[in-house]
């Protein structure tokens, strides 16, 4: 069966890269419901052609939600999660088109390139192939599958996560199909992630004529700075982050307002508690200044318990039955399988493309890798 499947795959490339190449060129950034909504429609189109029935879900804020069934719907299912958005907005195409980089003769070498075809495009075009695959085969499944494809991952799934949450309640396995780590190994563990805004607001004044009348407001938040940067302890994998600060209007001015972006990512439960009331707490350090504290955590830690480690010991086998070799591994990132796992349900994380760049310009995914990681999400599927 092994060389089988996988060979089955290998057979197909050109028609799972060709799907690719249009799911790429349909360009869907989070905040365009409009681009997002087209994409939506061609994913639909591509799954009632394999018998798959298509809810939509419809978004004022967001791109539509997709839900799909496939199989008999008296058992419990087996879920998939892919999200359709990306970072790159509608025109990024024009300066970093889809194309193939390395590429020898035959199907499989060389790397895949073009806006959003890592995180996560080639999910979106292996699911459909493994469907296909299903049809052609006639495979009946033991669990139906309950396929998710949501619009707003990527700005905090904040319209789909009840969504992701009630259908993972009633799964005996959930399917994330997020990309691999760059070795291909499934995802085990994932910190939990929050941002704040904080904006500190002192009083203006005229630098020269009345500097001493005048609350600093920058000086105020790099103080805050300071002290959001001394949370960060390696050893336990608590990072807290400052990546954008703003402030003042001019030179000659006391600023009375200045502003920070936040990034926090925790390992545990607990230690998000902790970190975000420390953040929650933070005090103004300039008399007569005024501190405004805005978030959260937004997803909770994936951490690696019984339950994951023995579904990944499960897919561990399955992927040894046809000749792969399966590793996991951790990551800082978060993903929708944050909100699924504290659920208390078996969650397999990462079994999407082999590639890197994901949100930069060189995001690509691996040619030759996609026949075998395709065949082992079909192997999960109809062996679970």
């Amino acid at each position: 069966m092994a060389s089988n499947l996988i060979e089955y795959f290998i057979a197909r490339q050109g028609e799972s890269v060709a799907l690719l190449r249009h799911l790429v060129e349909l360009e869907s950034p989070s905040s365009d419901k409009a681009a997002l909504d087209r994409l939506g429609a061609f994913i639909a189109a591509q799954l009632r052609d394999v018998g798959a029935s298509v809810e939509v879900m419809p978004q004022v804020s967001a791109g539509d939600h997709l839900v799909a069934t496939l199989g008999d719907s008296s058992a419990s299912p087996i879920v998939t999660m892919c999200h359709i958005d990306t970072v790159w907005p509608v025109g990024t195409l024009a300066t970093m088109p889809w194309h193939e980089e390395g590429k020898p003769p035959g199907l499989l070498g060389g790397r895949l390139c073009g806006p959003g075809v890592y995180d996560m495009k080639a999910s979106t075009a292996m699911l459909i192939a493994v469907l296909r695959y299903l049809r052609a085969t006639q495979t009946r499944l033991a669990h139906p599958l309950r396929m998710l494809f949501t619009t707003d991952e990527e700005t905090g799934s904040h319209t789909s996560r009840a969504l992701i949450e009630a259908e993972a309640k009633k799964a005996t396995l959930v399917l994330c199909l997020e990309p691999a780590l760059s070795n291909g190994a499934l995802k085990t563990l994932r910190k939990g992630t929050g941002g704040f805004t904080i904006t500190a607001y002192g009083r203006a004044a005229h630098a020269g004529a009345d500097h001493a009348k005048g609350i600093n407001a920058i000086e105020e938040i790099v103080r805050q700075v300071t002290a959001l940067h001394q949370m960060t302890n390696h050893e336990t994998g608590t990072t807290v982050n400052v990546g954008m600060i703003s402030g003042g209007t001019a030179s000659n001015v006391v600023p009375e307002r200045a502003q920070v972006e936040v990034d926090l990512r925790v390992t545990t439960p607990a230690e998000g508690e902790r970190i975000v009331k420390a953040i929650q707490d933070l005090q103004p350090q300039l008399p007569g200044a005024r501190l405004e504290i805005v978030g959260g955590l937004n997803r909770p830690p994936m951490e690696r318990t019984p339950l994951i480690v023995e579904a990944f010991q499960k897919a561990k086998a399955i992927a040894a039955s046809i000749g792969l070799e399966l590793q996991e591994g951790a990551t800082g990132g978060a993903s929708d399988a944050n909100f699924v796992a504290p659920l208390g349900v078996p969650t397999l994380d990462g079994l999407g493309a082999v590639g890197n760049g994901g949100h930069a310009a060189d995001e690509h995914v691996i040619a030759a890798l996609l026949p075998e990681r395709t065949a082992l999400l079909a192997a999960i599927i109809t062996q679970w």
